[in-house]
């Protein structure tokens, strides 16, 4: 049975997880299927501005308008999210959760006959080509984020990790990906889950300082 896809959920690392790429992170997950997952890291900012490497998008680049660590697998590429304002309801309904899952769309040739902006939360937050033409991007594009390199996982090792406590798996919501406060970022998931998920935002991050 294949798994269940995580892709367009957070993952929150766990208190126990103390691999230095991963202490106290917050994921989105890009993509997640049988054969492995891709999300980035969220609260990791770098400082170099993104008008170094990108002096084009500085302009929606979100506060803090940096860099940010996307993981620890190929620290020389770059993904861009990018967040749209919310269009008009769908015949039927607004449209919530993940876009289509299938080949990750920044590992897509450019030119994507699909566009440069691809859906991974709704029709809000998506990948965006860093290669396009600014009027290609599409309607209401109003912040965005540049991350270099992302977190990546072989077949199963993803579902594994979760199994053993390493990553709680919870909703996102769009701002997550453009919040200006990174460093909180991950007590201020945690709050939001209630119950015993928001009492762990209180753990210390060195248990000999009780």
């Amino acid at each position: 049975m294949a798994p269940r896809s995580l892709a367009g959920q957070l993952l929150v690392a766990t208190p126990g997880l103390v691999d230095p790429n991963f202490a106290r992170t917050v994921v989105l997950v890009l993509h997640h299927d049988e054969e492995g997952g891709l999300g980035l890291v969220l609260n990791r900012p770098t400082g170099m501005p993104v008008s170094e490497p990108l002096p084009q998008w500085m302009d929606l680049a979100a506060e803090p308008p940096v860099v940010f660590v996307g993981g620890p697998v190929s620290p020389g590429s770059a993904i861009c999210l990018a967040l749209r304002e919310p269009g008009p309801p769908e015949e039927g309904g607004h449209r919530e959760g993940p876009g289509p899952v299938g080949e990750p769309p920044f590992l897509k040739e450019q030119g994507d006959p699909a566009g440069p902006w691809r859906p991974v939360l709704g029709d809000r937050l998506g990948t965006l080509d860093l290669n396009a033409d600014r009027d290609q991007a599409g309607p209401g594009l109003n912040a965005l984020r540049v991350f270099a390199g992302y977190a990546g996982w072989g077949p199963g090792q993803l579902d594994s990790e979760v199994e053993r406590g390493g990553w709680l798996v919870v909703g996102a919501e769009a701002g997550d990906a453009m919040t200006g406060q990174p460093g909180d970022l991950w007590k201020r998931v945690l709050r939001r889950q209630g119950g015993e998920l928001a009492i762990l935002a209180a753990y210390p991050l060195d248990l000999s300082a009780n």
